[in-house]
């Protein structure tokens, strides 16, 4: 059993989406960012760096010393572990491997960071400051310029078929709209993010948590717990 501790974000859904497409047994524990409880010294023993997704699962390599049960944070790595458990989603064949992990590194170093820019100085900034407006948005449909590019010669991001690769990316372009971006200006990228949408185990994956609580961005404790010193207080 996996228990995956999570909330309804971008990095949260490619988790919860995996989990979907690949059948594992898995419980949800939500780790309600607003609130802080990623900052609980529980959910920093298996996520040293504050941040969710996070997984326990039970059945996987245990420590050798403690016994304790395999934990991991990062959400790219957690794809590539269920993945490799599973033998789903990041193909056998060595190019088609390597062009994936390859575009799932292309989401971990450009599409997550400067889109959760984007959404930053756009939309929760308590200053409107042009120049990182200007800059973030401009970086945001450069990255939806570069996707469209690959689009167009191919039916998935990473090869011929689906993977973990756009698992990893389609979940950030459902916020387009915060982001500056015109969806339309992409074709060959609004293509394959309503292909992708329809998938049944997406629409079940992008559902966890669909229905929590959450305050808005003006309200004072949710912005310090996400913005704020709680953030970069040493632990």
């Amino acid at each position: 059993m996996i228990d995956v501790y999570t909330w309804p974000t971008p990095n949260g859904h490619k988790v919860h989406i995996m989990l979907e497409e690949t059948g594992l047994p898995y419980r949800v524990h939500a780790v309600d960012i607003g609130l802080g409880e990623q900052f609980k010294p529980a959910f920093l023993e298996i996520s040293p760096n504050n941040k969710i997704p996070a997984i326990v699962d039970s059945d996987g390599p245990a420590d050798e010393k403690t016994g304790k049960p395999f934990s991991m944070f990062e959400s790219g790595a957690i794809l590539v572990y269920l993945a490799s458990k599973t033998g789903r989603l990041l193909p056998e064949n060595l190019r088609d491997k390597w062009s994936t992990l390859q575009w799932l590194m292309f989401q971990m170093g450009s599409i997550g960071p400067m889109l959760g820019q984007a959404h930053h100085f756009l939309a929760y900034a308590p200053e409107k400051i042009r120049y990182a407006m200007d800059r973030y948005s401009n970086e945001a449909n450069r990255l939806y310029g570069v996707l469209d590019l690959r689009l167009a010669e191919s039916e998935y991001v990473a090869c011929g078929e689906y993977t973990i690769a756009d698992i990893a990316i389609m979940p950030w372009l459902r916020s387009h709209k915060k982001q500056s971006v015109e969806m339309a200006r992409y074709p060959n990228v609004k293509r394959w993010f309503d292909a992708i949408n329809e998938r049944l185990a997406v629409k079940r994956g992008l559902a966890v948590l669909a229905d929590a609580n959450r305050p808005p961005p003006d309200d004072p404790k949710w912005r310090e717990n996400l913005f704020g010193a709680t953030q970069y207080r040493r632990r």
